[in-house]
C-alpha cells in the first residue's frame, strides 16, 4: 500500500529555476496580468468562461484563488526572468491525493514567449514537483481539442494522447467543446526527464 500524499495547498510553494520563477497566485497579482486580456484577446479563445474585460479577469482570479483554499487546487503566477516581467499562470486542480493524480492545466502564456523555451521550463518544474516531491502517479492533461497548438506543445513534452471526452464542457460562446485527454506517469518520468533537460538545454543555447 501506497504511503498517503503530503499536498498541503496552505505551504507557499515556490518552483525556480535560472528562466522562471513560480509562486502562488493571489487576487493581487490580477494587477501584473489584466493587460493581457486587452493587449492579447487571442490567449482567452478556448477560454470555458468569457474573459473579455477586467472584472472578468479579476473574478478568473478570485476563482483560482478560491480552489486553493477549498484545496482542489493549487494556481502559480509565473515570472519569465528573460522577460524580467510576469506573463501568464498555470496550475494544478482535480487534485485527488488517494488516487495519486492530479492535472495541470488553465495554463496560458504571453504570446511574447511563445516558442522560446518558457514553458518546457514551467512544465520541467511542475512536473519535477508532481513526480518526485509529491509522488504522483498520473499527470493528466484536457484541452479544448480545437487547440492544435497546446495540444502539440503537450505532445511535444512527452504526453501521450488517451482519447476525446465528445461535447464535454461548454464554452464561453455557449457551444460545447470536445475535450483531449493526455497524460503522463510517474514510471515515464525518468525517461521523459532526460528528454526533457536535453531540450531545455538546446533552446537555452539558441535563444
Amino acid at each position: 500500500m501506497h504511503p498517503k500524499l503530503l499536498f498541503d495547498t496552505n505551504t507557499d510553494i515556490i518552483l525556480e529555476n535560472e528562466r522562471v520563477l513560480l509562486r502562488p497566485l493571489m487576487q493581487e497579482d490580477a494587477v501584473y496580468l489584466s493587460a493581457y486580456v486587452k493587449e492579447e484577446p487571442s490567449l482567452w479563445k478556448y477560454a470555458l468562461t468569457p474573459i473579455t474585460t477586467e472584472q472578468e479577469f479579476e473574478q478568473y482570479i478570485r476563482t483560482a484563488v478560491e480552489s486553493r483554499h477549498l484545496k482542489t487546487a493549487y494556481p502559480f503566477i509565473v515570472f519569465d526572468k528573460l522577460q524580467n516581467n510576469y506573463i501568464g499562470s498555470t496550475r494544478f486542480y482535480d487534485i485527488q491525493l488517494d488516487n495519486y493524480t492530479t492535472q495541470f492545466g488553465y495554463t496560458w502564456y504571453s504570446e511574447k514567449t511563445w516558442g522560446t523555451g518558457l514553458n518546457e521550463h514551467c512544465k520541467f518544474l511542475l512536473l519535477s514537483h508532481a513526480f518526485e516531491t509529491i509522488g504522483f502517479e498520473r499527470v493528466e492533461f484536457r484541452a479544448d481539442n480545437r487547440n492544435k497548438r497546446s495540444i502539440a506543445a503537450m505532445q511535444k513534452i512527452g504526453c501521450t494522447v488517451e482519447g476525446i471526452l465528445r461535447n464535454h464542457l461548454p464554452t464561453s460562446d455557449g457551444t460545447r467543446r470536445d475535450s483531449i485527454v493526455l497524460s503522463m506517469l510517474k514510471n515515464e518520468w525518468p525517461t521523459i526527464k532526460a528528454g526533457f533537460l536535453a531540450r531545455i538545454k538546446m533552446l537555452d543555447q539558441n535563444k
